[in-house]
């Protein structure tokens, strides 16, 4: 990547780490730097595996005007630039999947063919070209950078980016213990929300914000919300309500596991919480913060037996949360979330359409015994952004983010102010992102983006890219 001129530096930078510019999430001139500076040289969540069960079977994936195939060969997923090496057509529809093992792909303006592995097949009218146009492997299909993990494909634009794992870096393989290869999608929303796509972001980077805008979880579990957010301690404390019986309080964590799964799916599945009640009354200690803990790891336990009694292939949770212990969220710059609990996630994929527009989607993901697996989804249901159809959680989401950027451009609002203690995530990121439109070293921009692992409801690091 080309370092940029130190004499045209970026427009609206972070140069306090704890104030983020407003004009950063509707300025047309800072967008178009993130179009030419950013996307081009990260890696994008293109598409999952599971979507490409058979050879031949292929899915398009875009972001801001750039295509790319991805598609299963008999030696392995490939992914190629989506357009036609005679005129620049593309070869698929935008959002497009299907099965080409027969036809390979067509040119719907002069019909020339590729096969599967993006070798030329079919030139009508040969004869009419000179042979330097028809060279062989001029001809192929451009292959375009990808890398596969955690059961997804990522692609990149830069042959030169650092590779998927050095970029994620650590956070990468503690997903991949926790089984997220192993995960299947059982549904998948999109919408299109009117917010720049770093606002649809930023409400996912902290916790804070549960007891204002989804208090069926506060209410649920207050101690817990207080413990982090609400009270003059440091964070020290019990999420146990002090005038609730042990077994009340219990009581109290499964209804939040129920209105986590009823808001989500995937982070807490519906069959965790089933086997979250059947230990309802066992016996556990006399100390609350004890007796909550011993009831954690009784249910781990029993979500990894249970489940694997039944053939699922998850992970001994008790054990990842002392060697691999993970956030409640996990972001993957520059655009991805996944947000595990037990053994089930939910996922969020955001992409900018325009300064203040963005597609933004869900996929709820969880374990299957063999022979259990639902079919593949292909395509996501696309929803308003203020549907009801919507699970609670991320629609109470959607009615803020709206919101928010309309009040980015109040006369009155020149910047966000963050704690430095739990809305670092928002600072790091944002400042990584400057980096890439400065033009820094990539490697030191990778370093810089393995401090995002782990960073939910964290503080300001300081980088030295």
């Amino acid at each position: 990547m080309a370092e940029a001129d130190p004499k045209l530096p970026i427009p609206f930078k972070v140069v306090e780490a704890d104030r983020i510019p407003s004009q950063r999430y509707y300025d047309e001139a800072f967008y178009k730097l993130e179009c030419e500076n950013l996307w081009p040289h990260v890696w994008q969540m293109a598409c999952r595996t599971e979507q490409l069960p058979n050879v031949g079977d292929w899915i398009e994936y875009s972001n801001l005007g750039q295509s790319v195939i991805v598609v299963r060969t008999s030696k392995g997923i490939r992914a190629f630039h989506n357009a036609c090496r005679h005129r620049g057509l593309p070869l698929t529809e935008a959002g497009g999947h299907g099965n080409c093992k027969t036809a390979g792909f067509i040119c719907p303006f002069h019909g020339w063919r590729w096969n599967i592995e993006g070798r030329n097949t079919f030139v009508y009218g040969r004869h009419l070209f000179e042979e330097r146009q028809l060279d062989e492997a001029d001809l192929a299909l451009r292959p375009c950078r990808h890398e596969e993990a955690i059961g997804c494909v990522f692609i990149n634009f830069d042959n030169d980016a650092p590779s998927f794992a050095d970029t994620i870096g650590p956070v990468l393989g503690r997903l991949e213990k926790r089984g997220h290869s192993n995960q299947r999608a059982e549904w998948w929303y999109a919408t299109e929300l009117p917010a720049n796509w770093k606002t649809a972001m930023e409400a996912f980077m902290e916790g804070y914000h549960v007891m204002r805008t989804h208090p069926q979880l506060q209410q649920a579990a207050p101690m817990l919300y207080n413990m982090m957010y609400g009270m003059d301690t440091g964070g020290i404390g019990v999420p146990m309500n002090p005038n609730l019986s042990i077994k009340d309080n219990i009581q109290a964590q499964i209804k939040h596991l129920g209105l986590l799964s009823e808001g989500m799916s995937g982070m807490v599945h519906e069959k965790e919480v089933a086997i979250a009640r059947q230990l309802a009354d066992v016996p556990l200690p006399e100390d609350p913060q004890q007796a909550l803990m011993t009831w954690f790891g009784i249910v781990q336990h029993q979500i990894h037996e249970q489940l694997t009694a039944r053939g699922e292939n998850v992970p001994d949770l008790n054990a990842l949360a002392v060697s691999d212990p993970l956030n409640a969220v996990e972001f993957l710059f520059p655009h991805y979330f996944l947000l595990p609990f037990f053994t089930s996630t939910s996922a969020y994929r955001i992409r900018p359409t325009g300064p203040e527009s963005c597609i933004f989607e869900i996929w709820s993901l969880t374990h299957f015994a063999p022979g259990e697996e639902t079919e593949p989804v292909i395509e996501p249901t696309v929803l308003p952004y203020d549907s009801d159809l919507f699970p609670p959680i991320p629609r109470q989401d959607y009615s803020n983010i709206p919101i928010q950027q309309k009040g980015l451009h109040a006369k009155g609002f020149d910047f966000m102010r963050l704690s430095s203690t739990i809305e670092g995530l928002i600072s790091n990121y944002n400042r990584i992102i400057d980096g890439h439109l400065e033009g820094k070293p990539a490697d030191r921009l990778a370093s810089a983006t393995h401090t995002l692992g782990g960073n939910f409801d964290g503080r300001i690091h300081d980088y030295d890219f």
